[in-house]
């Protein structure tokens, strides 16, 4: 193949994915490792993405403002999205008031939640439902349901929000970093999650490793403002900051 159509498979795939691993990419594109490394240098220095540690994800200049059905999202990075849950899913305590975002990694959590004493405050019309079903104590918000991405969302339900004071709160995100921070692209959806973390105690952003480094149009949260659960931190620069778990 080509340098250049090799180089446009890879931005590609980045387009698609958020993130890209070298073994990945000699994988699909049939090229050696030291070929795969020389093309994201390359890539690199032309600002087309963002070599990280074993791979490139997106610039942070990159706007995603697409978003996908629940269906489709719920299987991508859905390994990776299980061990997050799994491990959010152990922070929920005796007690706990507890705030359930909309979104695919969440709803992971559910199966995960043995804490029959705890109550959940959630906007996802899905999420309400398996909650019941397992024997939870569930409060779901009203307001405009979007059927995208199934949530519930509108002035009714940020009014609804203004009254509940929660231990914990869970949220997903379409994209994080530190100069936009939390992001989503719908404004209405951006003002439930914004509401519902300022009125969290303990907010948790679950975060799978394609989200970091891209933006989506409408900001939630800042980068400092919850604490992240990932399965991996692409940016190494990231490492060290107090408010990132990483979930082996």
């Amino acid at each position: 193949m080509l340098t250049e159509k090799r180089q446009k498979e890879i931005l590609k795939l980045l387009g698609e994915k958020g993130s890209v691993t070298v073994q990945e990419l000699t994988e699909k594109l049939n090229a050696s490792e030291s070929t795969i490394r020389r093309d994201l240098t390359l890539l690199h220095q032309k600002g087309e993405l963002v070599k990280v540690f074993g791979g490139a994800v997106q610039t942070e200049s990159r706007i995603n403002i697409r978003e996908e059905k629940v269906a489709l999202r719920k299987e991508l990075k859905k390994e990776e999205k299980i061990r997050i849950a799994r491990y959010a899913a152990s922070l929920v305590e005796p007690d706990d008031f507890v705030y359930l975002d909309a979104g695919t990694t969440t709803e992971y959590m559910i199966p995960f939640l043995t804490e029959k004493s705890a109550v959940f405050v959630t906007n996802a019309v899905s999420h309400a439902l398996q909650l019941t079903e397992n024997g939870f104590r569930v409060i779901l918000i009203g307001g405009e349901l979007k059927a995208a991405t199934e949530a519930i969302v509108g002035n009714e339900a940020y009014v609804n929000l203004q009254k509940y004071n929660f231990t914990k709160g869970f949220f997903g995100t379409n994209g994080v970093n530190r100069t936009s921070g939390f992001t989503t692209p719908d404004i209405n959806e951006a003002m439930i999650k914004g509401c519902a973390m300022k009125h969290a105690q303990k907010p948790y952003v679950l975060c799978d490793s394609s989200k970091f480094l891209v933006s989506s149009p409408v900001s939630f949260g800042e980068f400092g403002d919850a604490m992240i659960i990932t399965d991996r931190c692409p940016d190494e620069s990231m490492y060290s900051d107090s408010n990132i778990i990483i979930v082996e």
